[in-house]
């Protein structure tokens, strides 16, 4: 059985800090050559994800200052989250229902990997990919 770990990016994550800004978050992303970062509470727990979009479209575009913005501001809701050993089956249902491109993996309520559409792209069969992009891009 294929779980979430198995085809996560793991290793060390790298979060934003809920009280960092928006611009430390763009470095950040610039740095590690990704288009969205899990945001981290104090206590290491996941407070939500910010995407670059999200940067643009929530703070620049509504003239707020990114160097002044905190990343927490942006994290809304409860974030939807998969367990590291949930079945890929499962990782898929999750993703679509929500139509989420990026994916936090939580093992004992702390992150520890993503899963984003590439990664659902080299590791699932070219229908099932196919299917995903489908069903995520289906603005009905």
């Amino acid at each position: 059985m294929t779980t979430a770990r198995d085809i996560m990016h793991g290793g060390e994550v790298q979060c934003i800090g809920e009280h960092e800004t928006l611009d430390a978050a763009a470095r950040m992303m610039r740095d590690l050559n990704v288009g969205a970062l899990p945001i981290c509470g104090d206590d290491d727990r996941l407070r939500g994800i910010i995407t670059d979009r999200d940067i643009v479209v929530k703070c620049i575009a509504e003239d707020c200052d990114p160097r002044s913005m905190t990343a927490d501001r942006l994290a809304q809701g409860k974030p939807v989250t998969v367990d590291a050993d949930a079945d890929i089956d499962d990782v898929l249902h999750v993703m679509e229902e929500n139509r989420i491109r990026r994916l936090p993996v939580v093992h004992d309520r702390r992150l520890v990997g993503m899963i984003s559409e590439a990664d659902l792209a080299r590791n699932l069969p070219d229908q099932a990919v196919g299917h995903f992009v489908e069903v995520i891009s289906d603005s009905g």
